[in-house]
């Protein structure tokens, strides 16, 4: 019997033309199994990247919560220093208030005083006026009494 493979021409007996169906059988077995190993590596490839994306997809979204998150820190940390600022403005402003009011009553105390210490030392300044008067008295009676007695 005469059998044509791939354009050529076998004159084999129908047990050789078996063997070779077998042959050719197991060849596309193989052929077969290594396609189909090939379309597992590649679903496994497939898979690893799929798995690989994830992660990496995760990764991505993480970093983005934290950028979030320090990004709302900041803005929060801004608002607490601006509050502090203002806290801290305020009370300046009060203790500037409370040193004036102490300073303009202490002002006033300082004033009276001073009228008090005025009036003293103008008190004062009429006693000398009325002692040196009372001395220079004194000196001409004195004077007055010396010249008597020489007279007599």
């Amino acid at each position: 019997m005469d059998f044509y493979f791939d354009g050529q021409l076998s004159t084999s007996s129908p047990s050789a033309a078996n063997e070779e169906t077998q042959m050719r059988g197991g060849v596309s077995q193989e052929f077969s199994r290594e396609m189909s190993v090939n379309r597992n590596q590649e679903q496994q490839s497939s898979c690893y990247s799929s798995i690989i994306n994830n992660i990496s997809s995760r990764a991505q979204d993480l970093v983005e919560k934290i950028n979030d998150r320090r990004a709302k820190d900041l803005t929060e940390l801004e608002s607490f220093q601006e509050q502090l600022v203002d806290k801290v403005n305020e009370m300046c402003r009060q203790m500037k208030e409370n040193m004036y009011a102490a300073y303009e009553h202490n002002s006033d105390e300082m004033q009276v005083k001073l009228q008090e210490l005025s009036e003293v030392l103008e008190r004062c300044t009429k006693c000398n006026s009325d002692l040196t008067e009372a001395r220079r008295s004194l000196s001409c009676l004195n004077e007055g009494l010396a010249i008597a007695q020489s007279s007599e």
